[in-house]
């Protein structure tokens, strides 16, 4: 166990700029198309409201992806873009270090998460992004999270580190 006063310790704990929220998708029934909305509601029972998979597997509520991983994954695969909907992630986010977060809790809108593991691709990935999919998402995929209070997402939203006391610029963003 990492001692919290070692240096180490201090500075994982160190204060992090906040990041944003820049896609919600919902996965409405298996193989479905991803839907963009503007908002949603986070509930402790329920996961992401009008997710296909809302009221199921309690540490994989909420998947997150990094924004700024999105292009690395395209580079693997040698497309110029990536839509994030491809991987099936259900918000995205930029502007922080989402692995920074890990084992830990965090704040978007009115909604409290804790981050409960790794995302890692599904087979499908080779279906959708073409040979190649699966690993062009590994140590890319994002992460897991379940809901700890319940509360209303919107684009844009600030996303915090839950113990961080900073009261930065939402819209700052920027890179991680």
């Amino acid at each position: 166990m990492l001692n919290p006063a070692s240096p180490l310790g201090r500075l994982l704990r160190a204060p992090m700029r906040p990041g944003r929220l820049d896609g919600i998708g919902l996965r409405p029934a298996r193989r479905a198309p991803m839907q963009a909305v503007d908002e949603a509601r986070l509930d402790v029972a329920d996961g992401l409201v009008g997710d296909r998979y809302a009221g199921r597997d309690g540490q994989r509520q909420v998947t997150l992806i990094q924004a700024e991983h999105l292009p690395a994954i395209a580079a693997c695969l040698g497309l110029d873009r990536l839509e994030p909907v491809a991987l099936r992630r259900n918000l995205v986010v930029s502007g922080l270090n989402l692995l920074a977060l890990a084992g830990g809790r965090l704040r978007i809108g009115d909604a409290l998460l804790e981050v409960t593991g790794l995302c890692h691709p599904c087979s499908r990935m080779e279906e959708t992004l073409g040979p190649g999919g699966y690993n062009a998402v590994r140590g890319h995929g994002g992460l897991t999270a379940r809901v700890l209070r319940s509360g209303g997402i919107r684009l844009g939203d600030a996303v915090r580190r839950a113990d961080d006391d900073t009261d930065g610029d939402a819209a700052a963003g920027g890179p991680c």
